[in-house]
């Protein structure tokens, strides 16, 4: 059973950095796609960007391309998002998420669907004034 934990988030100004992290354990498989999504008030929850723990390989939602990169540290089991230039926009709980092996990352139809993920964390929040 996978335990995700979220921390890192807080309150910044408009153009400052903020990195979220994801300590995680209880890893069964040889990969996982590991997920960063958000939720604001009254919205979806959205995908901001994926991490194929098998290929190394990453994407990203268009609203946070060039701003945000996501990593993974094997030897800490940890995920982070380096968000850099926030907006307000970026305002909402942000979550970390895995799915079992590397499929829900191989595809547009899959990287983004919540419900294509397992596990998930309690989520942490980011606010942009």
């Amino acid at each position: 059973h996978v335990q995700l934990v979220e921390s890192g988030g807080g309150s910044v100004q408009a153009g400052r950095s903020l990195r979220l992290s994801c300590a995680s354990q209880g890893y069964t498989h040889k990969s996982y796609c590991m997920a960063w999504f958000r939720q604001a008030p009254g919205k979806e929850r959205e995908g901001v960007a994926t991490f194929d723990t098998g290929l190394g390989s990453t994407t990203y939602a268009d609203s946070v391309k060039g701003r945000f990169t996501i990593s993974l540290d094997n030897d800490k089991n940890t995920l982070y998002l380096q968000m850099n230039s926030l907006k307000r926009e970026d305002t909402a709980m942000y979550y970390c998420a895995a799915a079992q092996g590397g499929r829900a990352c191989l595809s547009t139809d899959t990287q983004w669907v919540p419900s294509e993920y397992l596990y998930w964390g309690q989520g942490t929040q980011v606010t942009v004034s």
